[in-house]
């Protein structure tokens, strides 16, 4: 399969749970506060080696980073920087120390969670992860296409997930 296929595939398969627009302005903020929540412990998690602190979830953000990039370009460039952005914000607040730090991400983790959840209920479906655990890496990269696509970018893939979804495209 042509990993051009392949995107396209991935993202309508996360899409056809996706398909009301509240639910993705829903998850347009709970995805990358969860995503923030997350961090914000593996930010705590920093190990000095040879000199050098290292932390985990930069490793992490770059891993994951590599794994978009190559999936697509474009979409895991982007995905990146917002990625280190958040990494950024999650060691600020790592910064706190640790006792508030978790008091935050948690709080974080379920604001996030509940406004996925609303979302879903606002659609009336199940979200995707319920059906493959792995759905829960496709939410940026499906988050950040749908960003291209509304300014205008990357119309081919728009009209093949359109497409496998049975709608006519849109452009």
């Amino acid at each position: 399969m042509r990993q051009a296929d392949r995107l396209t595939q991935i993202l309508a398969s996360y899409g056809s749970y996706h398909r009301d627009p509240r639910n993705r302005r829903t998850h347009y903020f709970g995805v990358p506060v969860i995503i923030y929540a997350v961090l914000v412990p593996l930010a705590l998690a920093a190990q000095t080696v040879l000199g050098t602190t290292l932390r985990l979830d930069r490793i992490v953000v770059a891993v994951a980073a590599v794994g978009y990039i190559l999936l697509d370009v474009g979409l895991g460039f982007s995905l990146a920087l917002a990625l280190a952005l958040l990494a950024a914000a999650a060691e600020a607040t790592s910064a706190l120390g640790v006792t508030a730090a978790l008091a935050v991400a948690v709080a974080a983790f379920f604001l996030g969670w509940a406004l996925q959840l609303l979302g879903h209920r606002l659609e009336g479906n199940r979200p995707a992860l319920l059906t493959n655990l792995a759905q829960i890496f496709v939410a940026p990269l499906f988050l950040a296409a749908e960003l291209g696509f509304s300014l205008g970018l990357r119309a081919s893939l728009r009209a093949g997930i359109e497409r496998q979804l049975g709608e006519r495209p849109s452009m």
